[in-house]
C-alpha cells in the first residue's frame, strides 16, 4: 500500500513540478496576491478530478487510443502557442508590472481570477495528457486497492505543490518590485510554452 502511495506521489511530482502554463500562472497570481487560496484550490480540485478519472479506468483506455492522444496533443500545442504569444506581448508591453503597480481593484476581482484559473487549467489539453493519459495509463495495470493508494499519493503532491508555490511566491515579492523581473518572467513563460508546444508536435509526428 505504502509503495503504491509513493509511486503515485513520485509520478505526480515529476509531471506537476515540471514548469508549465498552470504552474507559472499560479506563481504569477501568488506574486500579485490575487486570491491565491482560490487559485490553488481550483488547480488542486481539477487535478483531483482528472486524476481520479484517469486512474479509475478512463486513462488506460485513452492512452491506447492513438487518435485521441494525437488530437489532445495538437490542441495542446495550439493552446500553448497562443499562451506563449500572449506572454511575449506582456513582456514587451510590461503589462504584468503595470498590474502590480496600479493596484487596480478591477484586476483583483475574484470572479475574473477564478475564470482565468479555470481557463488555464481546463482549456489546456496538455493537462489532460498529464493527468488522464499518462497518470491513468501508468495506473492501468494496478488492482482497485492499489489504484486508490496510487491516487492518494498523486493528489497529496498536487495539494502540497499548488498551495506551496501559491503562497511561497510571496517570498519573491521583493525581487519582483523591479520591472525587469516581470519582463524576464513573462519572457520565460513564453519560451516554456513554445518548448512544450514543440514537444507535443514531435509527439504527433
Amino acid at each position: 500500500m505504502l509503495e503504491d502511495v509513493m509511486q503515485g506521489a513520485l509520478i505526480s511530482a515529476s509531471l506537476i513540478i515540471a514548469i508549465g502554463a498552470q504552474n507559472l500562472f499560479v506563481l504569477k497570481q501568488g506574486l500579485l496576491k490575487n486570491h491565491i487560496f482560490f487559485v490553488a484550490a481550483i488547480c488542486f480540485i481539477c487535478d483531483f478530478a482528472l486524476m481520479s478519472v484517469g486512474i479509475l479506468g478512463v486513462g488506460s483506455f485513452i492512452s491506447t487510443n492513438l487518435l485521441i492522444t494525437r488530437i489532445l496533443a495538437i490542441l495542446g500545442a495550439v493552446f500553448l502557442i497562443l499562451y506563449g504569444f500572449s506572454a511575449f506581448k506582456s513582456a514587451i508591453q510590461g503589462n504584468s508590472y503595470m498590474q502590480i503597480e496600479s493596484q487596480d481593484p478591477q484586476n483583483n476581482r475574484l470572479l475574473k481570477v477564478v475564470l482565468a484559473t479555470l481557463a488555464v487549467t481546463l482549456l489546456n489539453p496538455h493537462v489532460y495528457l498529464d493527468t488522464v493519459v499518462i497518470v491513468g495509463g501508468i495506473a492501468g495495470t494496478l488492482t482497485s486497492e492499489q489504484k486508490l493508494a496510487f491516487l492518494i499519493g498523486a493528489v497529496c503532491v498536487s495539494f502540497i505543490w499548488f498551495f506551496g508555490i501559491g503562497y511561497g511566491a510571496r517570498l519573491l515579492t521583493p525581487l519582483f518590485k523591479q520591472k525587469k523581473m516581470w519582463v524576464i518572467l513573462d519572457f520565460l513563460v513564453g519560451c516554456v510554452m513554445f518548448y512544450i508546444a514543440y514537444r507535443l508536435v514531435l509527439f504527433v509526428f
